[in-house]
């Protein structure tokens, strides 16, 4: 490919409403108090609390072992105290990050262009939206994550990453990326949305019949086999427990012939500084566990993560995945529940597609530009693609939650 002059995003970063402050990057979370960057995190995003970064890191998930090297960008005022940060990898490969660029890497291998490392801005391991850049001042925003944006290609071309990829942004960050330029990658995922249910018999009212049938059939076979399902917060789950519970995750890997990036040590930790987060289904039939599904909340929603069992159970993963998280979401008046990346079968179940972004700086112009072509092409496919799959839902005329039915709708006049 044809080289040229490399052009970065969103301008200089010396306007004046950063300009007394100082950005800098950190090689782990330890090198910030937790206090500190959680009094960033206003939205109480859980998966970028400190607590979970840095049992990712403690634990082995966000280690060179496997790609991860921590690069966190922090920004101090005049005072010295941290005002913005930005959760901040090096990475020598794509795993834990469910954007898949591996068509871009083959790209390079074969122009005989180095990929990796690459920086990424994100939650590892976890394909959850959010804020990308933490700040205290809603005033300072928007200026500082496009000064954000600059210093991260900076650090590019200082390091020699080929470039910077922002992942699962909510919409605040993902219109402030396509201000500063970026080429912007959609996707979807499947969410079930809370429409003020009062119990999980009301949720089934709002779909077909043929579907609440499934659902209820479903359900009925777990219960049949004597199998019955409790709720475990992180401050209830024991050692053993927890032992049970990693087990299973390593099994789903073992199985499926993936490698297992989480450490026993990493759950623990997470049980321990996150006690009313963490949130296990966990299966059992007279005193035996049969498997279990690991979720995190936060105020306003359920995000499923890790599912694993122990020998094949009729409808089981629908149960622990699923219809428990459904039903904890309208005990506890939660908005929603994300069980997590892919899975189109989830829509038959109520959960609806709703679109994921990302955002993508790459050194090289011609790939840059090559890379912009297909988000392009790509947003026409999948915002028609998203369309198609509303004409699946289980719902009931009228009965859509109405998140989703605005999605639906854009989506139908090719508006992702």
């Amino acid at each position: 490919m044809a080289g040229g002059t490399k052009a970065h995003p969103a301008g200089a970063p010396a306007e004046a409403p950063v300009g007394d402050l100082t950005f800098q990057t950190i090689p782990g979370l330890d090198a910030v108090a937790r206090s500190e960057w959680n009094a960033l995190n206003r939205g109480g995003q859980v998966f970028l609390r400190h607590e979970f970064l840095r049992a990712m890191e403690t634990g082995g998930g966000t280690s060179p072992e496997f790609g991860w090297y921590p690069h966190h960008l922090i920004v101090r005022d005049a005072r010295g105290a941290l005002c913005a940060a930005m959760p901040m990898y090096a990475k020598t490969n794509g795993y834990g990050e469910f954007v898949f660029d591996w068509a871009w890497e083959r790209a390079y291998a074969q122009n005989n262009v180095r990929y990796y490392p690459k920086l990424v801005i994100a939650a590892p391991y976890s394909p959850v939206a959010g804020a990308r850049l933490l700040c205290t001042r809603d005033e300072l925003q928007d200026a500082l994550l496009r000064a954000a944006i600059t210093f991260a290609a900076d650090t590019s071309d200082t390091l020699e990453f080929s470039g910077v990829h922002w992942l699962f942004l909510n919409d605040a960050d993902k219109s402030c990326c396509e201000r500063a330029g970026l080429p912007l990658r959609l996707d979807c995922q499947y969410h079930w949305h809370n429409d003020g249910y009062e119990n999980f018999e009301h949720f089934l009212a709002a779909l077909t019949s043929k579907k609440r049938k499934m659902i209820v059939r479903e359900r009925r076979l777990v219960r049949d086999a004597g199998i019955r399902c409790q709720v475990l917060h992180g401050g209830e789950i024991d050692e053993a427990t927890w032992r049970t519970i990693h087990a299973f995750y390593k099994d789903t890997f073992d199985r499926k012939w993936g490698y297992a990036t989480l450490s026993l040590a990493f759950f623990l930790e997470l049980g321990r500084v996150l006690p009313d987060n963490v949130v296990v289904i966990l299966a059992t039939r007279r005193g035996e566990a049969l498997g279990c599904a690991v979720n995190l909340r936060d105020d306003e929603r359920l995000y499923g993560r890790y599912w694993g069992c122990r020998g094949y159970h009729e409808c089981l993963h629908f149960e622990t995945c699923y219809y428990a998280g459904i039903e904890y979401c309208i005990g506890n008046k939660l908005r929603a529940f994300e069980p997590g990346a892919q899975g189109e079968h989830k829509i038959w179940r109520g959960f609806l597609p709703m679109p994921t972004w990302s955002a993508h700086w790459l050194k090289h112009p011609s790939f840059q530009r090559a890379v912009r072509t297909f988000c392009l092409e790509e947003q026409t496919a999948k915002t028609a693609r998203i369309a198609a799959l509303y004409r699946s839902s289980p719902y009931r005329e009228n009965t859509m939650p109405a998140v989703q039915r605005g999605v639906r709708d854009a989506c139908l006049a090719g508006v992702a």
